[in-house]
């Protein structure tokens, strides 16, 4: 279903500069080759604006970049799920991966389609946040279960089913594994945030 009321400024804010330690910046026009060129069009035609965060490394594999801007914009504006829980499950994905950028751009667009802050902030300090809605509570529960474990139990899978219906279901788990991808995207290249934002984020000790 089509999420409406949707505003640019409830959208991620491409970064305005790129750091030193960025492996990958973006790409001049002058410097595209025409795949590039073609890829980074489309983008500009679906989104309105320029590629940037994940959608500049993936510059270098037009036919990625094409892909992720196709399936993204389905799943950011168009899915089963009201934005609120879209935004959850890329939150707890963002916290999965440590990814900063991905996490400071989506909790914004998270707490303005009503996702409570407090709930924002305890998936940040990877714990389960007290005040949940029982939609809410399914999302979490089924997204951190993928990120855990890799699937779900049945008691969890019935639950979203339940809620969600069978497609659901469907994009709940391809949110986490598309923004999954964007995050290891951004890690690898070391994308950095937008000038001026913070690193709320760090990787959780694993011994």
């Amino acid at each position: 279903m089509s999420k409406a009321g949707v505003t640019d400024d409830m959208r991620a804010v491409p970064p305005a500069g790129y750091s030193p330690d960025d492996r990958m910046p973006v790409i001049a026009d002058a410097d595209m080759t025409a795949e590039q060129r073609a890829a980074v069009e489309a983008f500009r035609e679906k989104r309105g604006q320029e590629p940037g965060g994940p959608f500049v490394p993936l510059m270098r594999s037009p036919e990625v970049l094409k892909a992720a801007t196709h399936l993204g914009a389905y799943l950011r504006f168009e899915s089963e799920l009201a934005m609120d829980l879209s935004e959850l499950a890329i939150i707890i994905t963002a916290r999965r991966w440590s990814q900063n950028y991905e996490w400071g751009a989506h909790r914004k667009i998270a707490e303005q389609a009503g996702l409570p802050a407090a709930v924002a902030e305890a998936v940040r300090e990877g714990r389960r946040p007290d005040a949940m809605t029982p939609e809410q509570q399914i999302i979490y529960d089924f997204c951190t279960a993928v990120h855990g474990n890799g699937q779900v139990s049945d008691t969890t899978y019935d639950k979203a089913k339940a809620a969600f219906g069978e497609q659901g279901v469907i994009d709940i788990t391809t949110i986490c594994g598309y923004y999954s991808l964007l995050a290891m995207v951004m890690n690898v290249a070391r994308t950095p945030l937008p000038d001026g934002a913070k690193a709320e984020l760090k990787a959780f000790n694993k011994s």
